[in-house]
């Protein structure tokens, strides 16, 4: 009497059908995972310059990239005032940035991560000119 063949799934090729699927998770994950702040033609904000002499950014745009760390104020017609906490080599530090009313209709989330193109106004008080949720 003939034998007939096994129709079984051999347990080497399930073993490496999960393997691909997990490695493929994982690469997916760290391409997708890094979102830039879209502010690309701007150049990042020095803390450091910042903390020496506000005044002298007066007029020009930057990019600051940071966390929510509080809501200060908020009224309907003058906008918001935000604290952000910044990443910077001294160690994290706090930049306040004046959000317009035309950007009352976003939903700024304390504790979320943001980035702002801010332009510089007298006195060295940033101003949002664009937000982006990272």
């Amino acid at each position: 009497m003939a034998r007939r063949a096994s129709s079984n799934i051999h347990p080497g090729i399930i073993i490496g059908a999960v393997v691909a699927i997990a490695l493929a998770v994982i690469a997916g994950k760290s391409l997708i995972g890094k979102k830039s702040s879209g502010f690309g033609d701007v150049a990042k904000l020095s803390v450091d310059e910042l903390l020496e002499n506000g005044n002298s950014l007066r007029g020009n745009e930057y990019v600051v990239e940071g966390q929510i760390d509080e809501k200060l104020q908020w009224t309907s017609d003058r906008g918001q005032l935000v604290s952000v906490k910044v990443d910077s080599p001294g160690g994290d530090e706090f930049v306040g940035i004046e959000i317009p009313p035309e950007f009352s209709k976003l939903n700024i989330d304390s504790k979320q991560k943001y980035a702002f193109r801010v332009k510089f106004k007298q006195g060295g008080i940033a101003v949002a000119t664009g937000v982006n949720r990272l």
